[in-house]
């Protein structure tokens, strides 16, 4: 990473205007404030580059891209953008972020960045004695995957290995090849596709049958990263409350009911920073679901919750992170590009990094909410905001309405329209 960032301890950032908060953003990431511009809807991806990137456009969507706060990740401060439309999650990964900071902040960890193809051959006779064959040729194999994208193998990059696998259906025995690639700082996607379908042909020759499916897996078990944080005990609320969150997060472990719920709440924090740097949401999500499984085929918990000897409460995330910073939307959308300078991150290692400490930080943050006041009271209260800013309130009169629908306890539109009628009658 870059080391121009000063801090992520921003207090009262929630309290400043947009201008404001940018400015700050530039200053302690060293960001020239101009380049923060893109975020205006007017400055941001245009039509006519929306039309390069899908078919059949007739516009673009815009989504709200926050600011974590307070993220210290192996040692440095870094500010995180992400880009949801969830009330809550910006700020409750940034005080968790603050919660981790007391001791230390977070550190990962990651292996290389391999991500594997797949070629399933059919109608093969003898799939072991095929599977034997296709590893004794796997050099040539290999050589003939890397002939395909000689810049990735000048990056250092390439097609590592040849797994073989054999997968019985009620059909028939497939033979699956496994190309198994380093992609170095892209998430990949283009390049194992090419090579499997560049050695699909030889690899039914070998085996003896026909080649059919020739693409990437998104069960990305190869590419994994890890995040884990040390949160302060005093800082959670007290040793009742560690107790608390290792149970909760317990039965998250136990119960597949439990896990997916908490499951969705890492992904909050992981989607959001997926999202807002150019990535792949769907193959990342696809990857971190299947990674939940077990051995034993039932759905866990993809985070892991104990008490140290001190008393304070452990947390450690792992789970696949396909993602890049070259290809894609990361550099062809002007956001992500924004984005990826505030992070000041340079290896797709370092991107990973920064996105499962933050899916690590929403889900402390969840858990503590479900284990103290309930999730409600902190997300009901910025839904009202919303609610208000439907209804028609502007300015001061957001926070007079939300007072009023929370005192009420009825957070609905047709009352805060009320509300609002009332206030503006009064004036």
């Amino acid at each position: 990473m870059t080391t121009t960032s000063t801090t992520s301890r921003l207090a009262g950032l929630r309290d400043r205007t947009v201008a404001e908060r940018r400015r700050l953003i530039a200053e302690n990431t060293g960001v020239e404030l101009a380049r923060l511009d893109v975020l205006e809807p007017v400055s941001g991806l245009q039509v006519e580059q929306a039309n390069h990137l899908i078919e059949n456009v007739i516009g673009v969507m815009s989504l709200p891209v926050g600011v974590a706060t307070n993220f210290t990740i192996n040692g440095r401060d870094v500010l995180v953008p992400m880009a949801t439309e969830e009330a809550s999650v910006v700020a409750a990964a940034s005080n968790a972020a603050r919660i981790a900071r007391v001791r230390g902040g977070f550190t990962t960890s990651s292996t290389a960045p391999l991500m594997q193809a797949q070629v399933q051959v059919l109608d093969v006779v003898d799939p072991e004695a095929a599977r034997a064959r296709l590893l004794e040729a796997a050099d040539e194999i290999l050589r003939l995957a890397n002939d395909q994208d000689p810049l990735l193998i000048r990056l250092g990059g390439g097609a590592r290995e040849l797994l073989v696998r054999l997968v019985r259906s009620q059909v028939q025995t497939y033979v699956v090849a496994h190309l198994v690639v380093d992609v170095r700082d892209a998430m990949g996607a283009n390049a194992v596709n090419t090579m499997a379908e560049a050695v699909a042909s030889r690899v039914g020759e070998i085996a003896g049958g026909r080649p059919l499916l020739r693409i990437l897996t998104n069960k990305a078990d190869l590419r994994v990263t890890r995040a884990r944080a040390v949160f302060d005990a005093e800082s959670l609320g007290g040793p009742e409350i560690v107790d608390n969150l290792v149970h909760a997060a317990a039965l998250a472990e136990a119960d597949p009911y439990r896990a997916a719920t908490h499951n969705k709440g890492i992904m909050n924090g992981i989607t959001a920073v997926v999202l807002a740097t150019g990535n792949d949401t769907r193959a990342v999500e696809a990857g971190a679901h299947s990674h939940a499984v077990g051995p034993d085929g039932r759905y866990t918990s993809l985070s892991h919750y104990e008490k140290d000897a001190d008393g304070d409460l452990v947390g450690v995330l792992e789970l696949p992170m396909p993602v890049g910073l070259v290809g894609g939307a990361t550099k062809a959308h002007p956001v992500a590009r924004a984005a990826l300078a505030i992070l000041g991150v340079t290896t797709a290692q370092q991107l990973a990094d920064v996105i499962v400490a933050t899916g690590l930080a929403q889900n402390l943050a969840a858990m503590r909410a479900l284990a103290t006041e309930g999730i409600q009271r902190g997300h009901m209260s910025l839904h009202a905001r919303n609610i208000a800013v439907t209804a028609g309130a502007s300015g001061d009169e957001v926070d007079k309405v939300v007072a009023r629908l929370i005192s009420d306890r009825a957070i609905r539109s047709e009352h805060a329209e009320m509300v609002l009628a009332e206030l503006r009658a009064a004036q």
